[in-house]
Order: structure tokens, then sequence, then C-alpha cells
């Protein structure tokens, strides 16, 4: 299963932990969230916008959903033992409401990562610089019909050779966003469906996308990074490389 999931998560940029934490603290979670909204979740009359953002929250449910055994089971087989950081909150929750009115984020993206100083806009880096994966926890039911998280997938193997001419000081997401799209393009499309509980691992330089919500009910999910411990390594002279090192490797055309 171990090695079923690794190949899964190289070649595809993802992989998808179903239960990955339990239903009812999903439910805790989106209780919260509701509470957050403003709206009623009886009335759609009150849904005003078609998204609405959350900031971190640490609140019981928050700091269960990614402390599951079978998470860290799977941040180890991923990133390694030792490599990453355990977090007792989520945040940046992207709520998805059913709206004629169309969404200003969706465009095709990675996720940016660390903020050099004096700089007022997030970057990358061929090292993903403090993030060592991109995580989709889902609190609510999502199906197709449901606004889920465009993937291309396989697009994590085409970003290290555009990330690779910026350096250790990476670019921001102006500057690259195009290349990502064009470099992309030819990808097959996933959908970060599922049940409440479900997480999707990804690789950081997994390409990734919103979309307009044209369904009937809300989409919740957090959208949290795991951290790093220390950047990746992509030349270890134990040959010890993580899956995540071993497909910037591979999309460098290195060995391994």
């Amino acid at each position: 299963m171990d090695d079923d999931l690794v190949e899964r998560f190289l070649t595809d940029g993802f992989v998808k932990i179903e239960s990955a934490f339990p239903a009812r603290v999903a439910e805790g979670c989106a209780r919260l969230l509701w509470r957050e909204t403003g709206y009623d979740p009886e009335d759609p009359g009150t849904w005003k916008d078609p998204v609405v953002w959350v900031a971190g929250k640490a609140d019981g449910p928050f700091a269960a959903a990614p402390n599951s055994q079978a998470l860290h089971d799977a941040f180890d087989l991923l990133v390694g033992e030792r490599r990453w950081d355990p977090r007792y909150s989520l945040g940046a929750f992207p709520l998805r409401f059913p709206h004629e009115e169309e969404p200003d984020d969706a465009g095709w993206h990675i996720d940016t990562s660390f903020m050099p100083e004096g700089a007022t806009d997030w970057y990358a880096n061929l090292w993903s610089r403090e993030r060592a994966l991109l995580m989709l926890f889902l609190f609510s039911e999502v199906t197709e019909e449901d606004a889920p998280t465009r993937i291309r997938v396989g697009s994590h193997l085409d970003v290290p050779r555009i990330l690779e001419p910026y350096g250790e000081q990476g670019a921001t997401l102006h500057e690259l966003g195009p290349k990502l799209d064009a470099a992309s393009a030819h990808r097959p499309l996933a959908y970060a469906t599922g049940r409440p509980g479900d997480v999707y691992l990804c690789h950081p330089f997994l390409v990734h996308a919103a979309q307009p919500h044209h369904g009937s009910r809300p989409r919740f999910l957090a959208q949290p990074p795991l951290y790093l411990r220390a950047p990746l390594e992509l030349d270890r002279p134990d040959g010890n490389h993580s899956p995540v090192e071993r497909a910037v490797r591979r999309g460098l055309s290195l060995t391994g």
C-alpha cells in the first residue's frame, strides 16, 4: 500500500486519503465555519458572496483534524520522518457558495510559500521553501457539482524547470502564473471530490485552480500547507530523497 501511494504521488502529484480524520471532527469544523460567515445554513438568500475567506483557526476540531495517525503516517512517507512540522491549527478556508457572480480567483497556479525580507508579495522557489505539501481538508461533501478544486494531473513535473532559473530567490505568482498555465495545459484534469474527513495531499508544485460554483450546496474546505523543517535537498549524499524531492528531481530529469 505504501509503495502504491508513493508511486501515485510521484506520477500524479497528489493522493487522496479517505477518512483521514473523523467525520464528526469535520462536522465540528463546518459548524464553526458557518458562524464565521454570518450566513444561515438553511437560508440560501443569506449567501451573499461567491467566496468567503476565513483565516486560521485553532479551535478544538481544527487542531484535531491534521493530527490523525493516518495523516502523520502519510506525512512521514511523502515528506520524510522528522522533516515536517506538526500543525495544531488550520487556515486559508475558501468557503464557496452557489452564486451567479463569477469569482476572481479561479486561475491556474501553485501556492507560493514564503515572503522574503522587505518584500510585499509571496514567492515560490525550487526548494519549496517552508512548504512540504499543499493539503485540501474536506469539511463538506464535494461532488463535481460543488465546485471542487481542479487539478492538472502530473503538472508538478512541469514546474521545476520553470522555477529553476529563478534560483533561491524564487518568483511571485504574478511572474510564474502564465508560464505555469502554458507548461501544464496538456495535462488531464482531476477534481478534488470526496466526503467530510477526506484529505488530498498534494505536491507543493501541483498546478490547480478553483472554479465557479453553480451547484446547490456550499463547499467547505481548508487548504493549509504542511511546513518543512528545512528546504528540500535535491542532491542528498546518501540518496535518501523523500518522494517530494524525488518528484522535483524527475521534473529536472535527474536520476532518482
